[in-house]
């Protein structure tokens, strides 16, 4: 019994020993799949899994989507990002990634967003005119920005020049015409000519009004900016672009001075007489070769190097192709349908008239 007794302790002991051993074992095998587990999952593609997963609602899915202004990002109900300077849809989460798109690419789409919107839906053409005119007024190429002039000039012909006074437009409305109403009173309200009214309601007699009417009218005035290096004359109304309109400036030595001017009042004339200063030759409208052309709209300087100054003016022209040139005294020279068109727009005082480079 003591052999047997001393036998089984024996084996307990290599048993407890072998088992210990596999223990180990097992634990070295376990320890290493799970390594190389860990080690294949992490050694694929970084970002994998973020790729994978849906974009999160209201987040920009790519930078060129970030930096493009759509038209819902200029116009009501947007924000403007402070370190892009770009304008983004109210509630849209600003995604934190680095913008690489040309800030030029989101211009375009912006642009032409808004024609096809205006295309497929007319009633749009207030918001589209706004939208586009913030445009304008930030930072564009020269192509871009003359993009934007073509279509906003072709937009005035319909909110501005025609007819109909659209829902919701701050510049345009209907008046209902009262007893004793006459257009010249209402323009003079207005700030703008009485002529426009007539011209955009069909009125062919300025005392044919009649009680009751609805009658388009403009809330003015319009101004006028003239670039001195493209020789354009930019209209606007308050602070909306209209359109453009090529001019003539002065010669060298008599350059159209830069500054701001203002009309004169009572400084509107259908061809006044003139007096050349160099010959001291009168002219008549009569003579054949009266030089002012159809329509004198006399200045005044107010500010800059055109203040003091006076003798200058917005007027037509017998030389037709010396617009776009330097040829002038300083005056600034239209097309004699432009120059009859202005005439019809720019008001006395309040009418102003910017030259710059």
């Amino acid at each position: 019994m003591a052999r047997l007794f001393s036998r089984l302790m024996t084996s307990r002991h290599h048993l407890r020993k072998n088992g210990g051993v596999f223990v180990i074992v097992a634990v070295a095998v376990f320890g290493l799949v799970v390594f190389l587990l860990f080690r294949g999952h992490s050694s694929g593609p970084q970002g994998a899994a973020a790729n994978d997963a849906p974009p999160v609602s209201g987040m920009p899915e790519s930078p060129s989507e970030a930096s493009s202004p759509s038209m819902a990002g200029i116009l009501p109900g947007s924000v403007t990002t402070a370190d892009q300077g770009q304008t983004q849809p109210t509630g849209v989460l600003q995604s934190s990634t680095t913008v690489t798109a040309p800030r030029g690419s989101g211009i375009d789409a912006a642009i032409a967003e808004a024609v096809s919107l205006v295309r497929t839906q007319p009633g749009e053409i207030i918001q589209v005119r706004n939208g586009l005119n913030k445009l304008l007024q930030g930072q564009t190429t020269p192509e871009q920005k003359q993009t934007i002039k073509d279509e906003m000039a072709k937009l005035s012909k319909d909110w501005l020049f025609g007819p109909a006074a659209y829902p919701g437009d701050m510049l345009c409305d209907t008046y209902t015409v009262r007893s004793g109403d006459f257009l010249d009173i209402i323009g003079r309200r207005l700030k703008v000519p009485y002529g426009v009214l007539m011209q955009i309601n069909g009125i062919r007699q300025a005392r044919g009004l009649q009680a009751g009417h609805a009658l388009k009218v403009i809330h003015g005035p319009f101004h006028a900016r003239v670039n001195r290096s493209s020789f354009t004359l930019d209209l606007y109304l308050q602070d909306m672009y209209v359109r453009s309109f090529k001019v003539g400036l002065g010669k060298p030595g008599y350059e159209t001075p830069a500054g701001r001017w203002r009309v004169q009042e009572n400084g509107k004339l259908i061809k006044p007489p003139w007096t050349d200063p160099d010959t001291g030759r009168l002219y008549k409208s009569t003579d054949p070769d009266y030089p002012l052309g159809s329509r004198w709209i006399g200045l005044e300087g107010v500010e800059g190097k055109a203040k003091g100054r006076s003798g200058f003016a917005i007027h037509g022209t017998k030389e037709p192709e010396q617009i776009g040139t330097a040829g002038s005294r300083g005056c600034i020279r239209m097309y004699n349908d432009d120059v009859e068109l202005m005439y019809n727009l720019l008001v006395s005082l309040y009418s102003q008239v910017d030259v710059f480079d």
